[in-house]
């Protein structure tokens, strides 16, 4: 795969793990590759969920001065209604859920906003149709 277009969005976090895995629980993202920044000491992972060539980059450490929160966030698509349910449900449990479920029809869909450990905010959502949407752009 070549490394054309967006390639990664980069979060500051304070806690490398927690973050790790609230990104493997809420958007089935896994380690890509991890180390050690050897001028900071600060570590570094990327993540994907290995649908296409595209990472997020979170780096430890310093302060988070800046959050993806309210209309700013990164979005997942999930394969159901009832992955979205079920995702809102356990940030619920984990007082994590900012807002949701709702249905806000098209192009919108099905969707929940919940808070990573740093307070970014995730969506997750089901029939948005990114991807469609992509593809007859493309003229595919």
């Amino acid at each position: 795969m070549e490394d054309v277009g967006l390639t990664h969005v980069a979060l500051m976090v304070s806690d490398l793990a927690a973050s790790c895995d609230f990104y493997a629980r809420f958007a089935a993202m896994q380690v890509v590759h991890e180390r050690r920044d050897a001028a900071s000491g600060a570590g570094v992972a990327w993540l994907s969920d290995l649908t296409r060539p595209f990472a997020v980059v979170l780096i430890e450490g310093g302060a988070i001065d800046h959050r993806l929160a309210g209309s700013n966030h990164l979005g997942v698509g999930v394969a159901s209604r009832a992955e979205v349910d079920r995702l809102a449900a356990l940030a619920a449990a984990e007082g994590i859920l900012v807002f949701g479920p709702e249905d806000a029809g098209y192009p919108v869909g099905y969707w929940a906003m919940v808070r990573d450990p740093d307070g970014h905010h995730l969506e997750v959502a089901h029939g948005q149709e990114v991807g469609l949407t992509v593809a007859q752009a493309l003229g595919d």
